[in-house]
């Protein structure tokens, strides 16, 4: 629901009751540097809501199909003596060990099929291909949000949307659109770079990244599901970082903006159809 406040003027968010309600099922799609961020703040919002009087806080399942390699135990939070371990059950273990929690890790990778309820599924994968296949699977047609976070090499951004899906019917007031309505250019395989294949050395993976890049957005994602569920509303539902100039910049919950930035969209692509938006994987 999308209502306008009377006391700001702003357009304000708001979350969908039963969520406030009921234990908040979680999916966390890609176990990489983001996704391990994300994994490594979820349980400290789980806290949270349960200190602010949420009945159940979060239920989370970890899915990647990735194993550990040597160059993921420089910029990611594995150990050489985890190296040919699935991430997804390394992560789901090393949490439910110290929180106490029952979260779970599935060792596969998401396809149109994998349907496991959920209400906000969190996309931390690094092609258009993988964005494609999320948005299609049956997990996001069942779920409330879809909260995207992507990056390049020092750029990123976090989109919180609402997937056209089977809750469509039951929401008041806007749909919060999604990375890929305000981007569609981001679940486009055939932009995909051809030659991107996984960093096999620890240079060429700082080279492909700089640190804290994934830290940064994922806490920023995190700070503004915790808003949300803490104030029921939020203004804005995502943000953009250039961390090469220091600069960011929030997404509002605005349908000017949202128009402007697709026809923006529109016109980029008509003047450089092969051209990759910074903001892309």
């Amino acid at each position: 629901m999308t209502t306008a406040s009377a006391t700001s003027g702003k357009i304000k968010h708001t979350i969908p009751g039963c969520l406030l309600e009921r234990t908040v099922r979680i999916t966390v799609v890609g176990c990489g540097g983001t996704g391990s961020a994300v994994a490594a703040g979820l349980p400290y919002l789980h806290q949270a809501m349960i200190a602010l009087g949420h009945p159940r806080g979060l239920d989370v399942t970890f899915v990647d199909g990735d194993r550990i390699s040597g160059a993921d135990c420089v910029r990611q939070p594995f150990s050489v003596s985890e190296i040919g371990l699935y991430k997804s059950t390394v992560l789901a273990t090393r949490i439910n060990l110290f929180w106490g929690l029952g979260w779970q890790g599935v060792p596969e990778f998401l396809y149109e099929g994998w349907n496991s309820p959920t209400d906000i599924i969190i996309g931390c994968v690094d092609s258009r291909k993988a964005r494609n296949t999320l948005m299609a699977s049956a997990a996001c047609w069942n779920s409330q949000y879809w909260l995207d976070i992507g990056n390049n090499a020092d750029t990123g951004q976090y989109v919180l949307g609402q997937p056209d899906n089977r809750h469509s019917k039951d929401r008041q007031g806007m749909r919060l659109p999604t990375v890929a309505d305000l981007f569609p250019e981001i679940i486009n395989p055939k932009l995909d770079k051809k030659d991107k294949l996984p960093s096999c050395s620890a240079i060429e993976a700082l080279q492909r990244q700089e640190p804290f890049v994934n830290q940064t957005l994922a806490n920023q994602a995190l700070a503004m599901l915790a808003r949300l569920f803490r104030y029921g509303t939020i203004p804005y539902h995502g943000g953009f970082a250039n961390f090469a100039t220091g600069r960011t910049s929030s997404l509002p919950v605005d349908p000017v903006v949202w128009k402007r930035i697709v026809e923006q969209n529109q016109s980029v692509q008509k003047e450089h159809p092969l051209r990759r938006r910074t903001e892309a994987s």
